[in-house]
């Protein structure tokens, strides 16, 4: 999606005219309809043309200033989105292209949802309405100073006084303070509060209350709350546009009605109830969460890989030894294989992530129907694609960094902000590697149970043919061999099922399950990483077996697809090896047969990652612009930077010169 004007050249319209697929069909697969295109390339534009969303000068604003500007895009964009009586889905595409972190993204993305998943009825009736008009600005309060993966261990109570019916809400310790929500530090009017629920002298865990903390009229904290923000974070620009904040209460005095009360209530007298609403449905709103936190790693990877294969293509370093022009770095295979299984990631995330969306309307119907048969695999199976696509793209994001040199570590270059707004991904919404202990745990359990005959679903279902995995050999001869997606589904089987079985042995050795858990952590993240790779590897396949229209779209798809495979294979030769799910000549094969991939991928690799559909303004990247013209664009912005706002600088009459002049002022000993 060009961001030029009129008649401009275009220095990438050679690698486009290479291309062997139809780009229009690919940007649809991307998207998933025609409808999907259209309406986030019409908002792109929206907030492309509109100059109160520029972000060019993002990196280079003081705090204060960058959070002032956050709070005006964020009024703007809900102004247009009124103005224009925007729908929902185009109300949210209109603030994914802002691109600037602020207190909406929790109002919307937590607030709201956590009323939804936990309010009753009469309690959606009243809040919702007031926070759908903006009545109210609310955020998520559950992290504290002391504990973030732990909810259990929070701190803060919620003790309820019959005399007065209300709650009395309070932070005990510091550690207790709320620590980390977005949108506490300045904006929030509201809270949904994580609190230790106590009546009748009894501690009941961790339940939600809504909780005001500021004035509507001026602002201000109301009596007993301190609040704050908790400082600058990673990075120029990036989160720092986010005002995370401390909270403390001080006996805080809230009406009994302001519990979330779908699952469980405090009646007047202070007996706890539980509702009749099954608690599992707290699993909904959690696989929610975890699909779009999947989708934004496709869309961040995806970013980040346009920027690096288009500058790649136009970068030019050394040449043939007998003179001649130089060579593009995108024709190094050097180049190719680090930068084209990281396209080929992007891809697969984006169609894992679309399946997800799948699977949480399949967990909600069986939920309203009672059935909690494929909750804790659906559970495990959110848990594990959250940890491997934040951490794979956090890293991806970083070496597409690499891969565009030193021109890279500019913040022109759109990737360091990129990087320091992403990286929080790996920990936010559940540190990926307690989610992968947690998926590890569910995969024990499911081959412990595989002997009383309990047949294993969803994406455990493999774990049933364990009689087959268990011995079978890959029957790989050829290079080209390793192009059957059944070849690639059954080692990718075999592997994780071994690793998977080899570790609950070695766990029943140890003197307890406990122990032995403990003990084999570090194996077992291992185990839950192979299989969380199996079921991305399934659902690209899966994928393929769709009709997917388009001139030559399904057979680059296949290629990215063989791609990111075989990749994983090379890079985890060791576990394919030692489960002897082949043979090292067949790694070797695999290997062989990955290089021919990287040089199919090569002619259509600009096309592919046109596709995705950016606005340069979206991009944000000087050397990632569609029409490629990198140099002229990297000199204009260095002049933008404050520090050029004079020739000499600041600080010279005080320091250089003194310096230069031998004048400096020595105090004598």
């Amino acid at each position: 999606m060009e961001g030029g004007g009129v008649g401009e050249v275009d220095h990438l319209a050679g690698e486009r005219a290479t291309a062997q697929f139809d780009v229009e069909q690919m940007k649809v697969a991307w998207a998933g309809s025609r409808h999907a295109v259209d309406v986030s390339d019409r908002m792109a534009r929206l907030v492309a043309s509109d100059p109160v969303f520029r972000k060019d000068n993002r990196t280079m604003l003081p705090r204060k200033e960058l959070f002032k500007d956050t709070l005006r895009k964020a009024a703007h964009a809900w102004k247009r989105i009124v103005e224009l009586r925007l729908t929902e889905e185009e109300a949210n595409l209109l603030r994914l292209f802002v691109d600037q972190p602020g207190y909406v993204d929790l109002h919307w993305g937590m607030f709201v949802p956590a009323i939804k998943g936990q309010g009753t009825e009469e309690q959606q009736k009243k809040w919702l309405p007031l926070a759908y008009k903006f009545q109210i600005i609310g955020c998520y309060a559950q992290t504290e100073l002391g504990h973030g993966s732990n909810v259990q261990g929070l701190e803060t109570t919620a003790t309820f006084d019959p005399n007065t019916d209300e709650f009395v809400i309070h932070s005990p310790t510091l550690t207790s303070s709320k620590w980390w929500p977005g949108g506490l530090g300045k904006a929030s009017t509201h809270a949904v509060v994580y609190a230790r629920l106590i009546t009748e002298g009894k501690d009941y865990g961790i339940h939600g209350f809504i909780v005001q903390l500021r004035s509507l009229e001026d602002h201000s904290p109301l009596p007993g709350v301190t609040l704050g923000d908790i400082g600058g974070k990673f990075g120029s620009g990036a989160y720092n546009s986010m005002d995370n904040g401390v909270l403390r209460f001080d006996h805080v005095r809230i009406p009994r009605d302001q519990m979330l009360m779908r699952l469980s209530q405090v009646t007047k007298e202070g007996k706890y109830v539980h509702s009749d609403v099954p608690k599992q449905l707290l699993y909904g709103t959690m696989v929610y969460v975890r699909q779009t936190i999947v989708a934004d790693a496709s869309k961040a990877l995806s970013r980040a890989t346009c920027i690096a294969v288009r500058y790649s293509a136009i970068r030019k370093q050394f040449g043939p030894q007998t003179g001649g022009p130089e060579t593009q770095v995108l024709n190094y295979k050097t180049q190719q294989s680090r930068l084209f299984p990281l396209l080929a990631s992007a891809y697969a995330f984006r169609f894992v992530g679309e399946w997800l969306k799948w699977l949480y309307t399949d967990v909600t119907h069986k939920l309203e129907a009672k059935d909690f048969s494929t909750l804790q695999e659906a559970h495990a199976c959110t848990a594990g694609l959250k940890a491997v696509t934040t951490s794979v793209t956090a890293d991806g994001i970083e070496e597409c960094r690499k891969l565009c040199g030193g021109h890279g570590y500019l913040n022109s270059s759109g990737l360091p902000e990129l990087f320091a707004t992403y990286v929080p991904a790996c920990t936010y919404e559940g540190d990926n590697v307690v989610l992968l202990l947690q998926v590890a745990r569910f995969l024990m359990k499911t081959v412990s149970q595989l002997a009383s005959g309990k047949q294993p679903v969803g994406t455990t279902a493999y774990m049933g043919n364990i009689q087959y995995l268990m011995q079978c050999k890959c029957g790989v001869n050829t290079a080209e061999d390793w192009l059957n997606p059944a070849a690639i589904r059954e080692v990718f089987e075999a592997r994780a099922l071994r690793m998977a079985v080899n570790c609950a042995q070695n766990i029943n050795k140890a003197p307890s399950q406990e122990e032995g858990f403990y003990e084999l952590s570090p194996d077992l993240l291992e185990v839950a990483v192979a299989h969380i790779q199996l079921i991305i590897v399934t659902k690209f396949i899966e994928k393929l077996e769709q009709d997917i229209p388009g001139e030559g779209v399904k057979e680059q798809l296949r290629v990215l697809c063989n791609v990111y495979a075989l990749y994983l294979v090379h890079k985890h030769l060791g576990d394919f090896l030692a489960t002897g799910c082949m043979t090292p000549r067949q790694g070797a094969l695999a290997n062989e047969q990955l290089g021919k991939l990287y040089a199919q991928v090569r002619p259509n690799a600009v096309a592919l990652v046109d596709a995705f559909n950016y606005t340069d303004h979206y991009l944000g990247s000087v050397l990632g612009r569609y029409d490629g013209n990198v140099y002229p664009a990297l000199y204009e912005e260095a002049w933008k930077d404050p520090l050029n706002d004079s020739v000499v600088p600041d600080g010279y009459h005080e320091h250089i010169r003194p310096l230069l002049k031998q004048e400096l002022k020595l105090s004598r000993l």
